[in-house]
């Protein structure tokens, strides 16, 4: 007699996000530029 386990695992990690939209503000800088930043890498999925 044989035994067989089958299972679908299906994983997915984080996508990191959208980031922030920001400007650089400083007292003698007339126009400062975009200052933002991305949404980084993602989580990480670990199995033991």
């Amino acid at each position: 007699m044989k035994f067989l386990d089958q299972a679908k695992v299906y994983i997915r990690s984080g996508d990191g996000g959208a980031g922030s939209v920001s400007f650089r503000r400083e007292k003698f800088i007339e126009f400062g530029g975009p200052d933002g930043g991305d949404g980084g890498r993602g989580g990480d999925v670990w199995a033991e």
